[in-house]
């Protein structure tokens, strides 16, 4: 009888235990997800405050404010939506974007950027344009360039578009928006992006673009698998001795069908 009751209370304990455990886990779930949306709310508070106060005083600076409010516009519907940390996570990648649009047209405007925004993993990786570009691909013109100008009002401020990099830089029309709606780039893609930023510095080519690789990850992929080969080959070469073993957009006008849905 006494060891009934010792068993049932251990029982009891190990309930309550269990149950205070879950308790302690889901008010700690519960608490990293207030933690993400009050940061994700203060980004797009802050992006909201610069969208509803500035005013674009040329076409560049117009249109980087008017990708900045569409981005605010985005992030507050995200933000209602959010009952996830990694959506509330979302929600500040959305809001910084826009910042990033505002940082743009300040600088275009001859205004203090503000302070520096954190830095986007993806968006370090796709690049920068760093020198003008004017080509020309299937009859149509389009130009890159490091700075805003009468023939480059479009900004994009870098990273992946449809498991692709898209570099930082000015152009001459957004060629990459009808893959942020369609969620998928188009058969003529890889022939505008070759002509456009073949031999650039920290952008891939084509084939690596192509495939989703940012500047270098082919090489280095190509250089493992290399290493990878080598090892085998050795390990069998020894008998055995030597271990062988075993990503919201905006629409856009264009596009249309210039490059068979591109």
């Amino acid at each position: 009888m006494t060891g009934t009751i010792i068993f049932v209370v251990l029982v009891l304990v190990v309930v309550a235990l269990g149950a205070t455990y879950m308790k302690n886990q889901a008010n700690a779930k519960q608490q990293r997800l207030e933690d993400a949306k009050a940061e994700a709310r203060r980004w797009v508070e802050r992006l909201g405050g610069q969208v509803m106060n500035l005013v674009g005083t040329d076409e560049p600076s117009k249109q980087a404010l008017a990708d900045a409010s569409e981005r605010y516009n985005a992030a507050g519907s995200q933000m209602e939506q959010a009952t996830t940390i990694e959506q509330a996570r979302l929600v500040t990648k959305t809001a910084l974007e826009g910042l990033y649009y505002v940082r743009a047209a300040r600088l275009v405007m001859g205004l203090d950027p503000g302070p520096d925004l954190p830095e986007d993993a993806e968006r370090e990786r796709a690049g920068k344009v760093t020198e003008d570009r004017n080509v020309s691909v299937e009859g149509r013109d389009y130009a890159a360039s490091p700075g805003a100008g009468d023939n480059t009002p479009y900004y994009y401020p870098g990273g992946r578009v449809a498991g692709r990099p898209v570099p930082q830089g000015w152009y001459s029309e957004p060629w990459w928006k009808p893959a942020l709606v369609a969620g998928a780039w188009g058969v003529g893609s890889m022939l505008l992006f070759s002509a456009m930023f073949s031999g650039m510095y920290g952008i891939p080519d084509a084939g690596a673009w192509e495939a989703g690789y940012d500047a270098g990850q082919a090489d280095a992929m190509e250089s493992g698998d290399a290493g990878g080969d080598a090892g085998g080959d050795y390990g069998d070469a020894g008998g055995g001795d030597y271990g062988g073993g075993g990503d919201w957009g905006g629409g856009g006008d264009f596009g249309g069908g210039d490059f068979g849905g591109f």
